[in-house]
């Protein structure tokens, strides 16, 4: 079977993902983006071992470069690979002492949105059920996974309502995402990074995350295949635009794949639209546990506190700085929990 193509990185409204934007909705916008960590520990660190998804992979109508990464203490080893999914991702390991552990990200990234897909010209959502097993780049996203376990009654309930015989799949996934934003309310005080999904969907209350994997299983569970992404908000809407949720951290939304021809489709559920020109992309996974901005093994530590900041500022067209470091520039063809016992996993 053909691999399927990626997203063409529609930007739309919630009216209609068939109408095509202004040129002005389409004119490439470049961003500064700035990611920073901070652990704080009550007892010394002797050494970490940490996996960072924090650089932006590869997409259609996103060109971005890491400019600078900077980790305090200094680590003895920096190995930039892709993880099995595509994604850009370092190994750091430090072997100094710490008590305190700093990591930042600053990326420059330009946005060229494309023409959203039309959704209702997609196929019968279930001809994307009968034939998506058979295509092995999307099949795996058909299976359960370490946050999104299978088979749930209750998830493809939620979501029969918008997936009668015959509709098509963009369009149910449209209705399906415009459905969480309206029943669930932004809480970042009513679930942790652990909370399962069944919770959430009993709570209606969460945060981007808690959203995209209410969405994510929800498709699953009527035999969709759909992914989890990775990413950024801009921090500052346009003038006489309101802000949108989940802006002071790292973002996050879902993906449905709508058939060779659409490919995958990105829908944000938390702010109820179609990816567009404030969405910067990161990484794909099957839910969160395969993109966690920064995860690993530390020897000591104990107790932590943790502090994130995210930022997210339109630039003009000066050439931006280099601190430290410039990767080559990439365009695509095509809270915080503890599992204690010496291991630290954070959302960022």
């Amino acid at each position: 079977m053909p691999v399927p193509p990626e997203p063409s990185f529609p930007v739309s409204g919630p009216e209609s993902a068939s109408v095509p934007g202004t040129s002005a909705s389409r004119a490439p916008v470049r961003y500064r983006c700035r990611h920073t960590t901070r652990y704080s520990y009550t007892v010394q660190v002797v050494s970490s071992q940490l996996i960072a998804h924090l650089a932006p992979r590869a997409v259609p109508g996103q060109r971005a470069r890491v400019l600078d990464m900077v980790i305090d203490p200094a680590p003895a080893v920096i190995a930039e690979r892709r993880d099995w999914l595509g994604n850009p991702v370092a190994y750091i390991a430090i072997d100094t002492p710490h008590l305190d552990l700093s990591v930042t990200v600053e990326l420059d990234v330009t946005l060229t949105p494309q023409r959203p897909p039309d959704l209702e010209a997609t196929p019968a959502w279930e001809r994307i059920v009968a034939t998506a097993p058979a295509v092995l780049a999307v099949a795996e996203f058909l299976e359960s996974s370490p946050r999104l376990p299978l088979p749930s009654p209750d998830l493809a309930a939620f979501a029969a309502s918008c997936f009668p015989a015959g509709r098509p799949v963009g369009a149910g996934a449209f209705d399906l995402m415009a459905r969480i934003h309206a029943d669930f309310a932004f809480d970042s005080n009513a679930t942790s990074v652990t909370t399962p999904v069944l919770e959430v969907l009993s709570l209606k209350r969460g945060v981007c995350q808690d959203f995209a994997h209410v969405m994510i299983g929800a498709l699953r569970a009527l035999g969709l295949p759909a992914r989890y992404v990775s990413g950024y908000l801009r921090t500052l809407p346009p003038p006489g635009q309101p802000r949108l949720q989940g802006a002071d951290a790292s973002h996050a939304w879902a993906q449905v794949w709508c058939g060779p021809a659409a490919g995958w489709v990105d829908m944000d559920p938390t702010n109820d639209t179609l990816i567009d020109r404030n969405h910067i992309t990161l990484a794909y996974g099957r839910d969160y546990e395969d993109v966690c901005p920064l995860s690993g093994v530390i020897l000591g530590g104990d107790a932590h506190a943790l502090y994130v900041s995210v930022d997210v500022e339109e630039w003009d067209d000066s050439p931006p700085p280099c601190a430290r470091r410039e990767a080559p520039e990439t365009e695509a063809t095509q809270s915080q929990q503890d599992d204690w016992q010496g291991q630290s996993q954070t959302c960022g």
